[in-house]
């Protein structure tokens, strides 16, 4: 089993924040961000960096989530540019190419 060192960002090492933080930081407009169904609310801060980068954001929508915690706080904090249905989101990113 593999150890992730470092502190616990939202009570999650690894974190999505921490990724999208460096996603917004190291590509900033060359990037696209999708937040999938989870509990929560880790990854909506990061979403919401690379948004104000430039990078195009896309989230799950509610209806195909199992848990719409992760989708709709990034959503509620404006870090969602496009919201898309599971089977979408696919087409959704290539529309943003």
């Amino acid at each position: 089993m593999h150890t992730f060192a470092g502190e616990k960002v939202n009570g999650h090492c690894p974190s999505v924040d921490v990724l999208f933080e460096s996603v917004a930081k190291e590509c900033g407009r060359d990037a696209i961000g999708v937040i999938l169904t989870g509990m929560g609310y880790d990854g909506a801060k990061g979403l919401l960096s690379m948004r104000k980068k430039g990078a195009r954001t896309i989230g799950q929508d509610e209806s195909s989530s199992v848990v719409y915690g992760m989708p709709k706080v990034a959503y509620n904090i404006g870090a969602v540019e496009k919201q898309a249905s599971l089977d979408k989101i696919p087409q959704t990113i290539c529309s943003l190419l």
